[in-house]
């Protein structure tokens, strides 16, 4: 049974902590993760992170859907430095806890010291990320989940990946298609998510 309230409460880490905890091992020449091959994509993430954080704001429906929620929530994101769809999607989560005004509290947990966590929310049998888990108000319950990247993307990527199956290749496409998007498509989501919420 999973403690969604002590991994938030004891584990989560704020925004700009986790960004800093990255920022922090990759001086040290280190990742999230424990492979060293991923201080290339961490590096990358880095940069398309703060695109997002500069570029980026809240389309004017999802601004006023989260300028209407009615109640508070814990949003618990399972997430590393070195994934890509990560680096497009959680600075957007960020924008909407900033913009709730208190009413969601934000917090991210890395996938690798969270195994049992991400075992309870696999994608089509994977541990795929990130995945946000929206909880109420006390942490106790989980209202919805969402992730790991748009829907409409996770149809393409099947695609794309019949046609070829290495990695620089599906980045490639992956990240060519989130620049292209401008988070619109992840917003679209996320805003869908929020009104599906307001049963609760």
């Amino acid at each position: 049974m999973i403690n969604y309230r002590e991994i938030f409460e004891q584990q989560g880490l704020d925004y700009l902590t986790y960004r800093a905890l990255i920022d922090q091992l990759l001086l040290e020449g280190k990742a999230t993760g424990d492979v060293t091959y991923d201080l290339h994509y961490t590096k990358m993430n880095v940069q398309r992170m703060n695109r997002v954080d500069k570029t980026v704001s809240l389309t004017d429906e999802l601004a006023s859907t989260v300028d209407h929620l009615k109640a508070n929530y814990k949003f618990l994101v399972i997430t590393e430095g070195w994934c890509g769809d990560a680096a497009q999607i959680v600075p957007v989560f960020n924008k909407i806890a900033t913009a709730s005004l208190g009413k969601i509290d934000l917090k991210f947990v890395l996938r690798d010291k969270n195994l049992p966590l991400i075992d309870a929310h696999l994608t089509n049998g994977g541990r795929a990320i990130p995945v946000l888990i929206v909880l109420n108000e006390s942490a106790d319950q989980v209202l919805a989940t969402w992730g790991p990247r748009p829907q409409i993307l996770q149809e393409l990527l099947k695609e794309w990946k019949k046609e070829s199956a290495e990695m620089p290749v599906l980045a490639e496409k992956l990240h060519g298609w989130y620049a292209k998007d401008k988070t619109l498509t992840t917003q679209a989501g996320l805003l869908e998510l929020l009104r599906g919420l307001e049963n609760y």
